[in-house]
């Protein structure tokens, strides 16, 4: 990867800036505070976000509300251009981020952009949810980390070696294995009580068939005993039925006797209506005989009645003329009466349209009264003749009604005498059923005589039935019983061959169980053994290789930097050991350009061993040093000429205060800082 350019705005001290990088070795120089680790922090931000807990305002600049950094690299010819945001809202967040590649600019989340750059720098993926330690130890790390690893607690910095080398798999294969080995544990002493008591279900198992050979003789007892108790029963329903025959036969007897009772009780009813009815011919034709009727009579009675209703037509119509005039009277008075009313009210004459003085409408008043008097006195005649004639119509019906009465009666009379002969007739006839009807009267009490006799016959049979019928019902009732048996030991099998499967069934389970046992049991058993053996001795022997290519190119750095009275070496946690004739020196008692060159030692040395180990990435030909001299004395600052010179990278770039550094190096980009604002030197 080489870094072409990068834009600020908005960033720390600068306002809207861009600066250009060539290859080779370049120097940002200026005072301090002028914004030289500022552009190393923004390239860090451009590459991979803001680190956890890094914060927004430590980016973007007092009093703005948003800033962003672009950043253009080249990766195998390529160039890539990445951009990333920063917005104050109640926090300062990070906004857009985007990337260009080959031309074609996409938008992405800032978690997509940090993966993407991720994938181009060739990192391994375990890294992408980590800290940047693969970029900060092969790359850049700030002058303020650069002794922080060999300050850290021994485990601690073997823990981090181990992250940076991507063989912490090794210790977190360890660690998991631990604990499935745990787990796998745990699941044997679970399945070692799950078949525990597999040998009593196998003697259950056995206890269960044998039960079921049991059930088995039994049911063949019982199915024995059940026909048995069938054939019994049927043969008892057999004989009921030859007893329900005679007793079928006795009820038809009942039957026919019970139908001859009625008979002779109808027979009884019909002789004596026989008798009654002719008593009462007899009784009319003697009447009849007595009676005395004259034909005259009818017709006399005849002529009254036809007179009467003549004379009753006569009066209706003399009604209806009075009637008649009566309401006309009435209407007269009434118009009378109306035509007065208007001669008082009347003022001028509607003829001649003059006034109509007072007599004049007294005398029309006056005569129109005459006129109604007149009226009222004829209506008072009609209306008393009216009455008259209604009580003469009302007489001549009554009158009519009983001469009607007569003639009915004389007709009747006439009937009766008429009909004497036919009711001798009937006299006659009436015997002859009477006859008829005692002779069938005494069939039937024979027949009765016979029906009784046979049924006196047949009437032990309800004894007989009892007795059977409760022997039918003791041997029905034994064979539900045996049936209720059978079906019982039926049930008994079928729940006892459902237990045997489910035995069964359990059984496989346990044995399934046992067979998943011994497997993890081996499993449990290899990994204790073996595997934990095996991954113990390779990552042993990669951290010795490790060491001892790091020990190595460590003590080369820092004979460079250092006089030869000195000499370093790293101990198994990867801790330099400093030795002086033989004599160790502890680090904390070492000068302050003694301390930084053991630092910048162990970082060059750490930064080759990581590039030859992942040589794939894409970051190894650029170093980024920060304050790397820091307390130097001149002859130290003099040898950074050859360190300089042996590192051997397409871009170096370095941050320093340091007048000698410049004269190192290819490139010097100046910067200054003037009012709170940052500019690149012309």
């Amino acid at each position: 990867m080489i870094i072409k350019k990068i834009h600020l705005k908005n960033i720390r001290s600068y306002e809207d800036e861009e600066i250009l990088f060539p290859e080779g070795s370049v120097v940002l120089a200026g005072d301090i505070g002028s914004g030289k680790t500022s552009i190393l922090l923004s390239i860090e931000f451009a590459l991979f976000g803001l680190q956890p807990g890094q914060k927004g305002s430590s980016l973007l600049r007092n009093g703005k509300e948003e800033g962003f950094v672009s950043l253009e690299i080249e990766i195998d010819g390529k160039k890539i251009v990445i951009e990333r945001g920063l917005k104050k809202g109640k926090t300062i967040s990070q906004t857009e981020s985007k990337i260009e590649l080959e031309s074609q600019s996409t938008d992405l989340s800032v978690t997509e952009l940090k993966n993407k750059v991720l994938s181009i720098l060739n990192y391994p993926k375990e890294f992408a949810k980590k800290t940047n330690l693969l970029y900060r130890f092969t790359v850049y790390t700030p002058q303020e980390e650069m002794k922080q690893i060999i300050l850290e607690a021994p485990e601690t910095r073997l823990d981090t070696l181990r992250h940076i080398f991507g063989i912490d798999k090794y210790k977190r294969i360890k660690e998991n294995t631990e604990t499935f080995i745990t787990n796998l544990r745990e699941q044997i002493r679970n399945y070692e009580g799950q078949i525990k008591d597999l040998e009593l279900i196998n003697k259950k198992l056995e206890e269960k068939k044998n039960a079921i050979i049991l059930l088995e003789s039994n049911l063949a007892i019982l199915g024995d005993e059940l026909i048995l108790r069938i054939e019994e029963r049927k043969k008892a329903e057999l004989e009921i039925k030859e007893v329900e025959k005679n007793i079928k036969e006795k009820e038809k007897f009942e039957r026919e006797l019970e139908k001859t009772r009625i008979m002779i009780l109808g027979k009884n009813e019909e002789i004596s209506r026989i008798e009654s009815e002719k008593n009462s011919i007899i009784r009319q034709v003697e009447e009849a005989r007595k009676l005395k009727f004259d034909p005259v009579q009818i017709a006399e009675i005849e002529e009254r009645i036809r007179n009467k209703e003549k004379e009753t037509e006569e009066k209706n119509k003399l009604y209806i003329e009075i009637l008649s005039k009566h309401r006309s009277l009435l209407s007269k008075m009434s118009e009378y009466e109306k035509l007065k009313s208007q001669i008082s009210i009347l003022d001028l004459c509607p003829t001649c349209l003059q006034n109509v003085p007072e007599d004049y409408k007294k005398n029309v008043a006056r005569k129109f009264q005459e006129e109604i008097d007149r009226c009222k006195k004829e209506t008072d005649s009609l209306s008393a003749e009216r009455n008259i004639i209604l009580s003469s119509i009302d007489n001549l019906k009554k009158e009519a009604i009983a001469f009607k009465r007569n003639l009915d009666e004389l007709k009747i009379l006439k009937v009766k005498l008429e009909n004497i002969a036919e009711k001798e007739s009937r006299i006659l006839e009436l015997e002859k059923q009477k006859n008829n009807s005692e002779k069938d009267k005494k069939i039937l009490d024979e027949q009765i005589l016979t029906l009784r006799e046979s049924i006196s016959l047949f009437k032990k049979y309800d004894a007989i039935f009892e007795v059977k019928n409760s022997e039918l019902r003791e041997l029905l009732r034994k064979e539900k019983e045996k049936e209720i048996e059978l079906a019982s030991s039926k049930r008994e099998k079928e729940i006892t061959l459902k237990i045997i499967e489910e035995i069964k069934a359990e059984i496989k389970t346990k044995e399934d169980i046992k067979l998943k046992l011994l497997k993890l049991t081996e499993l449990e058993d290899w990994l204790s053994s073996a595997f934990l053996s095996v991954v113990s001795f390779t990552e042993k022997n990669i951290m010795l290789k490790l060491r001892e290519d790091f020990s190595k190119l460590f003590n080369d750095w820092f004979n460079i930097l250092v006089p030869e009275n000195f000499s370093v070496r790293l101990d198994e946690d990867f801790t330099p050991v400093i030795e002086q004739q033989e004599y160790q020196i502890d680090y904390s008692f070492m000068s302050g350009g003694e301390r930084t060159a053991i630092a910048l030692a162990y970082r060059l040395a750490l930064n080759q061993v990581i590039n030859s180990l992942m040589s794939r990435i894409k970051t190894k030909d650029l170093i980024i040093l920060d304050e790397p001299t820091d307390g130097f004395s001149e002859q130290q600052l003099d040898k950074m000429r050859d360190v300089l010179h042996q590192l051997n990278v397409h871009q170096l770039i370095i941050v320093s205060h340091e007048p000698k550094i410049e004269s190192f190096v290819q490139n010097i980009i100046r910067f200054k800082k003037e009012s709170g604002i940052t500019k690149v030197e012309k």
